[in-house]
């Protein structure tokens, strides 16, 4: 792979998703809430703290962190894409929270000083990073001594049908292979021991890292296939490089999917699982 290409189009592709990440941002927090609860928790913020919170993405676990560490504690809260960045301006206008400076900054190269925040926070994010290894490093150099991280990774996919079913679907229809998953991707720290060992290899310590179990909802099926779509760009330009007819019969496939597993009133819901970890500097 070459990483700085790679690193441009997924630039590109977040900052293409950030209207639709904006859209969906309140359905997408409502399943996955418990694990910006898990995480915020993990960290313990106190007053008077600076909290860095990396690929934020809607800002929602950081702003969770936010109202924690007042008074006179500030929230950074970082993405490279500028986009991304004004959907989480929005959502702390929307809400109150004031302790929060925005900066597009690169998670495999901080524009911070060594020693200068109290806790780092990352939502999936670090497995989708070209360099992951890099930016584990970074987080552990911009932390204090004794700061905590706290960060989460999917699981293997077979334990999120909430996407895998969709993906596998599209996938099987095109023929497309499966990604590799050393990789950078959705799956990319799900193999056994390989976050704990990125983390090894960074230099943290007092490390746990641990499965956390909740559950993905939809109003209906149309919507789980238009929430993937809006949510996952590269498989949104899958879809939209077949023809009409292939798109509908994609569409079709999935919808059918969704009828089989929709509940009594028409909603669905999911099992799913994301690796949760945390450490200290």
């Amino acid at each position: 792979m070459d990483l700085d290409e790679y690193r441009r189009a997924s630039l590109e592709q977040w900052e293409r998703s950030a209207e639709g990440w904006g859209e969906r941002r309140e359905a997408l927090q409502r399943s996955a809430a418990p694990v910006s609860t898990w995480m915020v928790e993990a960290v313990s913020p106190q007053p008077g703290q600076v909290v860095l919170e990396l690929a934020a993405g809607p800002g929602d676990t950081g702003l969770m962190a936010a109202e924690l560490i007042e008074p006179g504690g500030r929230l950074i809260c970082s993405d490279f894409s500028e986009p991304m960045l004004e959907v989480a301006r929005a959502r702390a206008q929307e809400v109150g929270v004031e302790n929060v400076e925005f900066r597009a900054l690169n998670a495999e190269s901080l524009d911070l000083d060594a020693a200068s925040v109290d806790a780092v926070l990352c939502r999936w994010g670090f497995m989708l990073m070209a360099d992951p290894e890099a930016a584990l490093r970074e987080a552990r150099r911009v932390l204090r001594p004794g700061g905590r991280l706290a960060l989460a990774a999917w699981d293997d996919p077979e334990a999120n049908p909430w996407v895998n079913e969709i993906v596998e679907e599209v996938r099987r229809r095109l023929e497309v292979p499966r990604p590799d998953p050393k990789l950078p991707g959705m799956w990319a720290f799900a193999p056994d021991g390989r976050l704990q060992g990125l983390l090894d290899g960074a230099g943290f310590t007092d490390t746990r890292v641990e499965g956390l179990d909740f559950e993905m909802r939809y109003p209906s099926p149309d919507d789980w296939w238009e929430m993937q779509l809006t949510l996952g760009r590269p498989l949104r330009d899958l879809v939209a490089s077949r023809p009409p007819d292939d798109q509908d019969e994609m569409r079709d496939a999935v919808l059918a999917l969704g009828r089989e597993r929709a509940n009594e009133d028409g909603t669905l819901t999911f099992p799913a699982r994301t690796l949760v970890a945390t450490a200290s500097a």
